[in-house]
Parts: C-alpha cells; sequence; structure tokens
C-alpha cells in the first residue's frame, strides 16, 4: 500500500427522471462539483487532476462539464466503464494520490440519459456485451423484454432453482430500499411501497417487477480526495473519510460458464471484496452500513452472497431475517438504492461514495445509521468491471 487515501468533499445533485428538469451535463456537473468543493471548504485550484465519468455522451464531455468549476489547465481524464464509471473515475483517482502523483484530486460522474430501457448505441461494430448475450441466450433463450431484465432476471431464476429463494425475497429487497429512500431528498423516488405493491407492480421479466429495477436518470456526483498532508494543512482531519480499501475486478471466464450469477458479475464482485478485506485488515462484520449496486433487486441478493455478508444460498434467508435494514446488523443502501434513487449510469458510484462519507461523519440525517464507523461500497457494470470500497470513519 502507498499513501493514505482521504474523501474530503462530496456533493451530488437531486436524480431526476430524464427530461423532468431543464438542464444539461455541465449544469449537473457544476452543482455536484461546487457542492464537493464547498463541503471541503477549498478552492477549485486546489485539485490537480480531475478524472470525470459518463457513458453517454461525446470524447470530451468531461472538461466541458469540469469548465464550469475553473479553467486551470489540469489534466482532466474522460472515464467510461459502464455502469461501475463513477467508481472507476474514483478508483483512479485514489491511484494516482496512493502513488504520490498529486495531493488533491476530484472525481466526478454525471449522465444526462434517454427515457426508457437502455439500448444499444452502434450497431455497426462488435457490442461490447456480445459474450453476455451469447451466454445467456445458451442457457436462457431470449424474451422479448429488455435487454438488462433478462440478464439480472435470470440470475434471480437461477438463485430460485438452486437455492429456493422465492419472488417474495426480491420483492421484499425492493420493499426496503423503497421505504429507505423516502428520507433521501436526493432520490429520483420518494414513495413507500407495501410488498403487495411490488409485487402487483408490472411484471418486466419475471420474477422482476417495474418496482424492483432501477430507473434511467439524470444527474451528478462528485467527491474530493486527498493525500494526509493535504488533510492536515488544510484542517481538514474531523471530515476526512479515509478509503481503507479498493479493488476493481474484471471478468473471468467463469463469468461465461454457464451460470447467470457468475455471467452479471458475481465472481468480480466476490473477487474485488476479497481484496478489499485483505488490504482492509477489515471484513464484511466490522461494516455497519453498505451502499451496493441494487440495479435490480435479484442483484442486491446475490451481491448479499458475493460480498460474504451470507453463505452461498442464503441471501434470501438474510433479506428475510432483518439484518440489512435499520435495526439490523448493516443497513444496506439507506440512499434508496438504484431501485429508488435512481441510476444515472456515470454518477452512481460516486452517489454511493457521498452517501457513505454522509453516514461516517454522522451527517445523514434521517437516514442516519447510529454509530458507522466502517462503511462498504459495490459498484458493478456489465461487460464488465465491479469495483468494491472499505471506508473508515475520520479519526476512529
Amino acid at each position: 500500500m502507498g499513501r493514505k487515501v482521504f474523501v474530503v468533499g462530496v456533493g451530488m445533485t437531486k436524480f431526476e427522471k430524464p427530461g423532468k428538469r431543464d438542464w444539461d451535463y455541465p449544469d449537473m456537473a457544476l452543482e455536484a462539483g461546487t457542492k464537493a468543493l464547498e463541503d471541503a471548504g477549498i478552492a477549485y485550484d486546489a485539485i490537480e487532476q480531475a478524472f470525470v465519468g459518463y457513458c453517454f455522451g461525446d470524447s470530451t464531455c468531461g472538461q466541458r462539464a469540469v469548465y464550469g468549476l475553473g479553467l486551470t489547465g489540469i489534466p482532466i481524464y474522460n472515464v467510461n466503464n459502464n455502469c461501475s464509471t463513477g467508481s472507476t473515475a474514483l478508483f483512479m483517482a485514489k491511484q494516482v494520490i496512493e502513488g504520490g502523483l498529486a495531493s488533491c484530486v476530484l472525481a466526478m460522474g454525471f449522465e444526462k440519459m434517454e427515457k426508457g430501457s437502455l439500448g444499444a448505441k452502434y450497431m455497426d461494430r462488435t457490442i461490447p456485451l456480445d459474450k453476455h448475450v451469447m451466454s445467456m441466450i445458451a442457457q436462457r433463450g431470449m424474451d422479448q423484454a429488455p435487454m438488462a431484465p433478462q440478464m439480472f432476471g435470470n440470475a434471480g431464476r437461477e438463485h430460485m432453482e438452486k437455492y429456493g429463494s422465492k419472488p417474495e425475497h426480491f420483492a421484499k429487497i425492493a420493499e426496503k430500499n423503497h421505504r429507505h429512500s423516502v428520507n433521501n431528498p436526493n432520490s429520483q423516488f420518494r414513495d413507500e411501497y407495501s410488498l403487495e405493491d411490488i409485487q402487483n407492480a408490472p411484471m418486466v421479466f419475471a420474477p422482476l417487477t417495474k418496482l424492483q429495477c432501477c430507473p434511467t436518470s439524470d444527474g451528478a456526483a462528485a467527491a474530493i480526495l486527498c493525500n494526509e498532508d493535504f488533510v492536515r494543512v488544510h484542517g481538514l482531519a474531523a471530515q476526512a473519510v479515509e478509503i481503507l480499501g479498493m479493488a476493481m475486478a474484471t471478468d473471468f471466464a467463469s463469468s461465461f460458464a454457464e451460470s447467470s450469477i457468475k455471467m452479471v458479475g458475481a465472481d468480480m464482485s466476490r473477487s474485488a471484496a476479497q481484496k478489499v478485506y485483505e488490504q482492509s485488515g477489515f471484513g464484511p462484520g466490522d461494516c455497519q452500513v453498505i451502499e451496493l449496486h441494487d440495479c435490480f433487486s435479484s442483484n442486491e441478493l446475490i451481491t448479499y452472497e458475493a460480498l460474504g455478508l451470507c453463505g452461498e444460498g442464503k441471501g434470501g434467508e438474510l433479506i428475510d431475517s432483518g439484518a440489512v435494514t435499520y435495526g439490523g446488523k448493516w443497513v444496506v443502501n439507506p440512499s434508496g438504492g438504484l431501485i429508488s434513487k435512481g441510476h444515472p449510469l456515470g454518477a452512481t458510484g460516486l452517489a454511493q461514495c457521498a452517501e457513505l462519507s454522509w453516514q461516517l461523519r454522522g451527517k445523514a440525517d434521517a437516514r442516519q445509521v447510529a454509530g458507522a464507523t466502517r462503511a462498504l461500497q459495490h459498484n458493478l457494470g456489465l461487460g464488465g468491471a465491479a469495483v468494491v470500497t472499505m471506508y473508515g470513519r475520520p479519526g476512529a
């Protein structure tokens, strides 16, 4: 391990339904970046490099997004790693500081999305998910439903077939996350639903109903990372959240070895998590709050197992036990998660970082998890990359 790395400022916009608000990505970035700078109490000219993530846009949207904060000539890197784009920008910023190449770096992510389900943009070349699609077709065939719900719905079906979980288990996860989002002013949706409401919503791809699927969203989030000297010089120790461990994993051969669960990234998540536990010296039992990638409720359940919150096949029992909400062993997705908070692809990983930073500082208001000293983040992108991060409370 190199130098210690700290998150000293975070900010985000409210996540919105595409087209609901009259704004463009530079407006989103300016709002999130300004909030992060104000949170850290520093000016933009203290930023030495910037990593800016987004999935949809031209090649230098990152520069255009950050120029609203200042024109200081710093290196600005454009980052795209599908749904794990935000945490990938964070990972790259962390490595630059850890390696001694900079003392203060901005990680930002944003997305301006189209309404409706995601589709392929470039039809004149190999799609990045071709191996995933062919693996799914070979195992389960092809349905008329959008591709992402099919992939993650098939993972849920496999879990039910192998381990006896029920559609109700996935619905309970969605009920929990929608309930959590009521207390999050940045959440796209803040409606509470009963379990019956979740189950009776329109079916997208069984066992996933509409209320168990993340929406498309517009929004941005940002984090400022720095080294220990910067924390000391600027008097930021009281709010400096330490990154105790961070790892990224990409697809293994097992991703395409006739398992829908593995195809949607379970082995990537498991590998990254194990590296983080080794780096930090802490395991999942040492955390109190977790933000994980619940793009679909089925993915939250299989991620419980990949992160080691429970044994293989025990995800259904875990949600039944109440261990993953307030009053349980962990609070998972206190923000409402992707299902309710929203999922602007480039911003998601940084919004998770913001939520966990607020939690560890004791600044999460009605969402606050009592006594939170360590937090775990999981952000997943198919095609593929999983990023897992362990954070520690200031001074803990």
